[in-house]
């Protein structure tokens, strides 16, 4: 008897051809972990070969690609897409220019909403209630997520339930769902024992089958033994074409071939695991270790991309990492963040969750701590990471972590743009200042909303490398400077507004 998957395994080539033009398609991965990059590819061929499919809708939670010509680089073609619906956009940035320049629609919501959308469009509900979202640029009242003219549609609408104000994030049919797995099974059963996240393949498996569309998976290996039932997935049932990809298409990561340290055990202590050694940018390096400060003992945090993956390295310099459970928003628990191309991933997690539930966690105020990057700050406490004149970056899932997160500290620079600094006798000097203000009087996009933490009464700190802020009820107000630094010419002198200013304490900027 000829085992079911053989009816169901075609080339990349010819799967995506079975893709209509006009339907929605969602795309699974986080930035390269997870990504289905020979089906991309593939679908990007077919177009410019046959100018087919036209007019796709594409939804994604993560970002995917390598801010070049991988991942969702491969769709942003003129034609091809319709509309996007995506959380964020800075590793796609054609797709992003197309968003602005109004040649597609487009609308940015959050990771987590978009990824728990998945399964309300599944299961058949209307859509996502959340309070993710509001008081920032994708509450309906400052623009509903729209990111031209062109996007009239309302997407997300407020609603009152039990005397509180919520988002609705509508529904829609998603026909198409492009997923990876490690391998199948004879029976099309999907495994996912060496990426590095699960991500929101079932999801989006589901809310495919269940709109009678296609799943195609991207698999590294067939297996020639069915597994056992609680290593599935994703089941062969819901699966309609199998595609064994090439090895320089199945990448664990963008930056890395496989690297087992993302899918073991974590050992017994993780301290020596990591390279402790000091950071040698004096920016990166004061800033992690002020943030590091504020990390509590025994807390679960999450450490965002940039300046906040330092903290990591203090830590375990500090010998804090038995101590604390970092996580990542793609699914891991425990063990040590990767960085760059390889985000998403960590190093000996002690769980791989699926996205979702991940997001299920945070929303629901599971996270002690977290430390987010910061473009732009204004007087009342409110941060862009999302949009700056024709740049466009998105929030991805900035916007659960930051609304949720019991204590939040963001970490920056106080100005951008060719700032040089060192430290000498335990002073910071400045060197040359930078060309562009951090600390604005009204950012141009608000990402996360001060008065709205500061009405729930919640934890936030700023960290620069010359100043410590905190928000308070009547905006943010100066807490801390680093030694050597000038007041008037290094601090106010430099920003937009005049903060609150009370009390001031010397700022640490060395390990204790």
């Amino acid at each position: 008897m000829t085992d079911p998957i053989h009816h169901k395994l075609c080339s990349a080539d010819d799967a995506v051809a079975r893709i209509p033009s006009g339907c929605t398609v969602a795309s699974g991965g986080f930035v390269g972990a997870g990504h289905p990059e020979a089906l991309t590819a593939a679908l990007e061929r077919r177009f410019l070969n046959h100018a087919q499919p036209r007019d796709l809708t594409l939804v994604y939670a993560a970002g995917q690609g390598d801010g070049k010509s991988r991942g969702l680089n491969h769709l942003a073609h003129d034609g091809l897409l319709r509309r996007a619906i995506g959380g964020h956009w800075r590793l796609a940035p054609e797709l992003g220019r197309m968003a602005l320049n109004g040649t597609i629609e487009a609308w940015n919501f959050p990771q987590g909403v978009i990824c728990q959308l998945f399964r309300d469009i599944a299961a058949g509900r209307p859509g996502c209630i959340s309070r993710i979202g509001l008081g920032t640029f994708i509450d309906p009242e400052h623009g509903g997520g729209r990111l031209n003219e062109r996007s009239t549609e309302t997407l997300v609408e407020r609603i009152s339930l039990n005397g509180q104000t919520w988002l609705f994030y509508h529904a829609f049919p998603i026909h198409v769902g492009l997923i990876r797995a490690t391998a199948a099974d004879p029976f099309g059963n999907l495994i996912l024992d060496d990426e590095a996240v699960i991500g929101d393949v079932l999801p989006i498996a589901q809310a495919a089958h269940n709109h009678r569309g296609l799943v195609i998976a991207q698999v590294q290996r067939l297996l020639q033994t069915p597994v056992a039932p609680q290593r599935v997935r994703v089941p062969g049932r819901l699966v309609t074409h199998v595609v064994v990809a090439d090895p320089q298409d199945h990448w664990q990561t963008f930056a890395e071939p496989f690297n087992p340290d993302y899918c073991q055990p974590r050992p017994t202590t993780l301290a020596d695991d990591h390279d402790t050694e000091p950071q040698s940018d004096t920016v990166r390096r004061i800033v992690a270790e002020r943030a590091c400060d504020e990390l509590p003992a025994h807390c679960i945090a999450n450490l965002g991309i940039g300046l906040p993956e330092g903290i990591a390295v203090v830590a375990a310099r500090r010998g804090m990492l038995d101590q604390v459970t970092l996580t990542v928003e793609s699914g891991p628990l425990g063990g040590i963040p990767a960085g760059g191309l390889s985000f998403g991933a960590a190093r000996f997690p002690e769980a791989i969750i699926d996205q979702p539930a991940q997001f299920d966690f945070y929303d629901g105020g599971g996270l002690d701590f977290a430390a987010l990057g910061a473009a732009e700050v204004d007087q009342h406490g409110n941060v862009n990471v999302s949009r700056f004149g024709t740049c466009f970056a998105g929030v991805g899932g900035f916007v659960n972590i930051s609304q949720s997160a019991r204590r939040l500290v963001f970490c920056g620079t106080l100005t951008a743009g060719g700032a040089e600094l060192r430290v000498e006798d335990g002073k910071l000097q400045i060197l040359r200042e930078g060309r562009i203000r951090k600390f604005v009087r009204q950012v141009e996009q608000v990402s996360f909303s001060g008065p709205l933490a500061q009405s729930e009464g919640r934890s936030v700190t700023y960290i620069t490398e010359r100043a410590v802020f905190r928000l308070t009820a009547e905006g943010l107000q100066l807490t801390e400077i680093a030694p050597g630094i000038d007041l008037e010419r290094d601090i106010l002198g430099q920003m937009d507004f005049r903060p609150i200013i009370r009390e001031l304490r010397l700022m640490k900027i060395g390990s204790p």
